[in-house]
């Protein structure tokens, strides 16, 4: 669990560092077992945060381990990882490009085929409801389904889903990267955007191809 702990603080210092959060705004959550999710606490500036800060809650939101009381978004997160068994990590950004897409109520569409690839879809618009509300976690389950790996809160953030942490935090690296091209390009026209066939074959191509294999016979 220690580790686990570490692993969630890391990652809260590393997406603030990248400009991915906003002061105390965000949360991180991580699931390393059936009926237990570490979760980053409420209120607490991400650039200090170290793992023994992080809370320990069950699926049923009460506290077994932490000195702190959990983030506010905890009802979010538990309803996503109740919704969802592949889920294992959930990072809530407040980045600011995914944000103004946020803000506009529109949803990110696929333009880039690192999108296509990490993510496999648009990022669409979850209807609003105020933070921390029940509404607003169901909200987001029901936008995300059950193949959706993220989804934007109407005049909120990002809300990332992953097998673990570094999945998830690849996906908000892609989704904002992906909103600062399409805001970019507007400059200079209208941003072309993948068929839902191109999506499908890249991000299977991805799933299939991609990343470091050991081939027979050719190891230097």
């Amino acid at each position: 669990m220690e580790q686990v702990k570490e692993e969630v603080a890391g990652i809260a210092r590393a997406i603030y560092n990248e400009g991915l959060v906003f002061e105390t705004w965000g949360n991180i959550s991580s699931r390393p077992a059936e009926n237990q999710v570490v979760i980053t606490p409420s209120g607490i500036h991400y650039e200090k945060l170290q793992y023994v800060d992080m809370v320990v809650v069950n699926m049923s939101g009460e506290i077994e381990e932490g000195r702190w009381k959990p983030s506010t978004e905890l009802p979010l997160h538990l309803a996503i990882y109740r919704a969802r068994d592949d889920v294992k990590a959930i990072i809530h950004t407040h980045s600011l490009l995914a944000a103004a897409f946020a803000v506009c109520r529109q949803e990110i569409p696929v333009v880039t085929e690192e999108l296509a690839q990490v993510v496999g879809g648009a990022v669409k618009v979850a209807e609003y409801a105020p933070p921390g509300s029940k509404e607003l976690a169901l909200n987001a389950v029901r936008t995300l389904g059950q193949e959706g790996n993220a989804v934007l809160l109407a005049n909120h953030g990002l809300v990332v889903a992953g097998s673990d942490l570094p999945t998830a935090l690849q996906r908000c690296r892609v989704i904002e990267r992906n909103a600062q091209i399409i805001i970019w390009s507007k400059l200079l026209g209208s941003p072309f955007i993948l068929s839902d066939a191109e999506v499908e074959q890249l991000r299977i191509n991805f799933l299939h191809n991609y990343g470091p294999q050991k081939q027979e016979g050719k190891q230097r």
